[in-house]
């Protein structure tokens, strides 16, 4: 790692630091955490990168609640799901791989799912990283792109083809998406559309967070724009409950990356100020079985407060322009996978 990239890695630690403690101290939680009577038995929920830190809570939680769990992660970790088995003391737990930076492994995940007749009730789109490089997926996209936007595309419009998605009715609850985001969204600047999906370099702390935060509006943008179009305007019921949140500071491996002189330092304060894997997926939990967010959609949530979405992420103009581009993006990748 060079001396700017150990700075910049350092005032993004510090950065992240300040925010956990502002969190812990400032935040006056709006929502309570779901009661452990609230179950979801038999539900099929599906959660992306489950196979550690978040999304593994996530699906310990959900699966002790009654769901039936699909495990959707890179392949190589079966202990996972045999250790999710038993913090859940459930059975009802499945991995299938996939790997969110290839969007062939999308389409196969996808694939699967048909040939089973897997209807979702519950998708948890958790799949995440933060690269110091960049690097290029196997179709030529940025890989935070990739992985935080355009997989989470392709896959929501495998499954609205396919019908594999639960919707609403007086006989049976909406299906709920809930995206894992982050407020890091807010420090984006404004989505470029003239080149969506163009590969670009980058190099170091300070210029991976830019495309961090670029992709994460990218998340937050479609999300909002996918709950319109799923829910138009005057509808009397809601048909697939779309929602978005932030966990807030988690403690994680990413002190791994620090420079060696401060990792001494910042292991021990993530540990205590970060919240824990499973504090953090409390937000979710709520998102996911919470009643109330069964019958509204286009919920944002910074840990369990309720707020909007930034000006960019809400704008109905911007909403549609994304959307237009980057099925632009997902048929011209539909083509070349037909074409083998």
């Amino acid at each position: 790692m060079s001396r700017a990239e150990g700075r910049g890695l350092y005032d993004g630690l510090g950065n992240a630091i300040v925010t956990a403690v502002r969190n812990s101290v400032c935040a006056r939680s709006a929502l309570n955490r779901v009661p452990e009577s609230v179950r979801i038995d038999g539900k099929v929920c599906l959660v992306t990168g489950a196979n550690r830190g978040l999304g593994k809570a996530v699906a310990v939680e959900l699966a002790r609640r009654g769901g039936r769990v699909i495990m959707a992660c890179r392949s190589g970790h079966p202990e996972a799901g045999e250790d999710v088995k038993l913090q859940s003391a459930s059975d009802a737990v499945e991995m299938i791989p996939v790997d969110m930076s290839d969007l062939r492994s999308v389409h196969r995940l996808c694939d699967e799912l048909k040939e089973k007749n897997t209807v979702i009730d519950i998708a948890v789109l958790n799949a995440g990283l933060a690269a110091m490089r960049a690097r290029r997926t196997p179709q030529g996209f940025e890989t935070m792109f990739a992985v935080h936007f355009l997989a989470n595309r392709v896959m929501v419009d495998r499954w609205l083809n396919d019908g594999l998605l639960r919707h609403g009715s007086e006989y049976c609850d909406p299906a709920r998406i809930v995206f894992v985001a982050s407020e890091t969204h807010r420090s984006a600047g404004p989505i470029d559309f003239e080149s969506l999906g163009a590969y670009r370099d980058h190099r170091g702390a300070r210029a991976a967070l830019a495309q961090y935060c670029s992709s994460k509006l990218h998340m937050c943008t479609y999300a909002k724009e996918l709950s319109r179009r799923l829910n138009p305007a005057g509808s009397e019921a809601v048909a697939v409950a779309v929602h978005a949140l932030c966990p807030g500071a988690i403690a994680s491996g990413i002190a791994r990356e620090a420079p060696a002189i401060l990792k001494p330092i910042v292991g021990p304060v993530m540990r205590l100020l970060f919240q824990s894997p499973e504090k953090a997926s409390e937000p979710v939990i709520y998102l996911c079985c919470a009643e109330e967010a069964g019958a509204r959609t286009g919920i944002y949530l910074h840990m369990m407060v309720e707020k909007p979405m930034s000006a960019l992420a809400s704008d109905e103009a911007n909403g549609a322009k994304l959307w237009e581009a980057s099925a632009e993006l997902v048929a011209n990748h539909a083509r070349t996978v037909e074409g083998g």
